[in-house]
Parts: structure tokens; C-alpha cells; sequence
């Protein structure tokens, strides 16, 4: 899925949260390398899922 699609709808706020599994890691480094080139986006983290707890 490409996020920036989603830009020309009327949303005050837009997240995007990296998907976990086994890339975890690599999403997460993906997701914020994307923020910082599309400030209008904000990262949503699912901390406890980081932390390794269900």
C-alpha cells in the first residue's frame, strides 16, 4: 500500500504505523525514514509489541 495516496483526503491528522512480523526492524526503520521525508505523517508505534509484550 502506498500512503501518500491517502493525502488528498480531508484528515486533519495522517499515521502510519510499520507492520510487525518477522521485518519488524525493518519497518520500523522504513516507517521513520518516510516521516522524515513526509512531515504531513505522523509514526504510530505499538510500543508493547517492541517491547515483546502481548
Amino acid at each position: 500500500m502506498n500512503p501518500r495516496q491517502h493525502e488528498g483526503l480531508d484528515f486533519d491528522h495522517f499515521f502510519i504505523q510499520p507492520m510487525d512480523g518477522p521485518n519488524q526492524a525493518e519497518n520500523i526503520k522504513l516507517s521513520e525514514g518516510f516521516v522524515k521525508k513526509h512531515p504531513q505523517w505522523k509514526l504510530s508505534l505499538q510500543t508493547h509489541k517492541i517491547l515483546g509484550i502481548p
